[in-house]
């Protein structure tokens, strides 16, 4: 099984650093929920994050606006992931992993973006292990205001 999370979780990270937006919301299952949230407020069992979506569906409106409406500097992500942590929970697995964020911008500028942990719950769903839940955890409080790709 350990293979096979990790897979996901290395499939999910090159799907973003290739620029294939249109696969984010695949990796979830149709209730999935996804958020980016500061360590700050995560340990304080503080609901509100930065992002929250709620649904595939939410993220796929997502991925829409940033192809079609959003204006922002054209940039790519580049993840470096640890070793997953996992225990079984349920009929799926929690998962814990941390990960390091460098943002490319156009010119080539490199800068690590964001650091932090997912906290992950894990299903089989039609076949393919799936996220019902993927909480991003971020090191930091202050966040970079280019945020527009999910991490």
């Amino acid at each position: 099984m350990r293979e096979a999370i990790e897979e996901l979780l290395a499939d999910y990270a090159e799907a973003i650093d290739d620029g294939a937006l249109e696969r984010w919301p695949g990796f979830f299952t149709a209730d999935g929920e996804y958020q980016i949230i500061t360590r700050e407020s995560h340990d304080a069992g503080l609901p509100i994050g930065i992002l929250y979506c709620d649904s595939r569906g939410m993220m796929e409106d997502r991925v829409r606006a940033l192809r079609t409406a959003n204006i922002y500097e054209p940039h790519s992500y580049r993840h470096l992931l640890s070793r997953p942590r996992f225990e079984p929970q349920g009929e799926g697995f929690a998962v814990r992993s941390n990960f390091c964020v460098y943002r490319i911008a156009q010119d080539g500028d490199t800068v690590t973006f964001a650091t932090g942990r997912y906290l992950d719950r894990i299903v089989r769903d039609g076949g393919a292990l799936r996220f019902s839940s993927r909480r991003v955890v971020l090191d930091s409080r202050r966040v970079d205001i280019l945020l527009v790709l999910p991490l």
